[in-house]
């Protein structure tokens, strides 16, 4: 093995060694920017965090001194953004380049196969002159001498072949090269489809990170707390810089778009419960963020100021007269089981939001012909049902049967 070749080994192992600042080899996954992005405050490579059932959200975070010394991060934001926006201007540099470079290929192959059309004309006319000399060799021989006329036949018959030869030869090649070429219209119509492409869901992630990385040394990341922007710097291998600034995605902006029916959720939630119990429902059930996360008192008050809902206050609760179960219960004077399947078959006006959260009613909704009914069956129970324990003077089975069937 030649030194050079040595040399040539070692750099690409080391290449795609990950740490001690360096990118590493391109791996698999959605993060783009995984390897080639570098922190402005400590100069740390920055780490590609996934989450989701199927990693499908990607975050990008300065953790090394938070593994190290158990420092705070320098720097975290959301994925998705970023990688859109290096990928819109990788596509941006990367088409002109594109068309360029494919049409002057076009160019550089059409006039190989010229020159090799050039070539093969000129052995034709070589060819060409060997087999007419080879039929007159044939003519001016003695017919006699059939040894010697059968050699010279022979000899013209091979010259004849290697003209037809020659012929075939330079119609591929005038052929090739009529259909090879392209224009810088078409050129530009194929160029349109590059986005489709890299966008489509079949194309190898690994593909594109080779891509960037070939065009893309590193890029300086870092966050802008006054303007709540991402600022990324991108040093293209050229010398080029490209600066880059993002909105950065507030604690509880989702991305995805979260279901009407949740929003409605914890709009009626909000009427009895503060924005941290309505988090722990919410995980309870299992609904989680867009992303796939758990929910917090954060989240929640967030996605409450999105969608215009108030938060949570006895004060205006005991106005509008909203109340839980259990208060519904004890206002009535009958058990929680007995008020739920007077409000399951229509008796009294509740609602349930989320399969294992609270039950909410309204006071108003206990003065309603339906619950006032209720409330007559209740207590016609009540007055002859047996007496407490504690007021039982005897455990007489008999006795208390009587009185239940009276």
């Amino acid at each position: 093995m030649k030194w050079e070749k040595f040399e040539g080994i070692q750099k690409m192992l080391r290449d795609n060694r990950f740490g001690g600042g360096q990118a590493g080899a391109a791996r698999s996954g959605i993060g783009l920017l995984g390897g080639v992005l570098r922190c402005r405050r400590c100069g740390r490579i920055l780490r590609v965090y996934y989450k989701g059932d199927e990693n499908q959200f990607v975050r990008y975070a300065c953790s090394r001194a938070e593994l190290d010394t158990k420092e705070a991060r320098c720097i975290a934001f959301s994925g998705a953004p970023a990688d859109a926006a290096v990928a819109r201007e990788l596509l941006r540099v990367v088409e002109p380049a594109a068309i360029e470079a494919a049409v002057l290929a076009s160019q550089q192959e059409a006039q190989a196969h010229s020159e090799v059309v050039a070539a093969l004309s000129r052995d034709l006319e070589a060819a060409s002159y060997r087999a007419l000399r080879a039929q007159r060799q044939y003519e001016a021989a003695d017919p006699e001498n059939r040894l010697v006329a059968r050699e010279l036949e022979h000899r013209w018959n091979q010259a004849l072949e290697e003209v037809q030869a020659l012929e075939l030869r330079i119609a591929e090649e005038s052929g090739a090269a009529a259909s090879g070429g392209g224009t810088l219209e078409e050129f530009q119509t194929l160029a349109t489809d590059l986005e489709a492409v890299w966008n489509d869901e079949h194309t190898d992630e690994r593909t594109k990170k080779r891509l960037l990385r070939a065009l893309v040394r590193e890029i300086v990341v870092d966050i802008d707390e006054q303007n709540s922007e991402v600022v990324l710097l991108i040093h293209w291998k050229g010398g080029i810089h490209t600066p880059i600034r993002l909105p950065r995605r507030r604690r509880g902006q989702n991305s995805t778009q979260i279901p009407k029916d949740l929003i409605e959720a914890v709009r009626s939630l909000s009427r009895i419960c503060s924005d941290q119990t309505i988090a722990g429902v919410l995980n309870r059930a299992r609904l989680l963020t867009g992303h796939g996360n758990f929910w917090s008192r954060a989240l929640i008050t967030s996605l409450r100021h999105r969608n215009g809902i108030e938060c949570h206050d006895a004060q205006r609760q005991a106005a509008e007269g909203w109340i839980n179960l259990s208060e519904a219960a004890r206002l009535l004077g009958t058990t929680r089981n007995t008020l739920r399947d007077a409000i399951e078959r229509g008796d009294i006006a509740g609602e349930r939001p989320i399969a294992c959260g609270p039950w909410i009613l309204n006071r108003r909704s206990l003065q309603s012909e339906g619950a006032q009914q209720f409330i007559g069956r209740v207590r016609s129970r009540q007055k002859y049902s047996t007496r407490a324990p504690s007021e039982q003077s005897s455990l007489d089975f008999s006795t208390t049967y009587q009185k239940e069937v009276l």
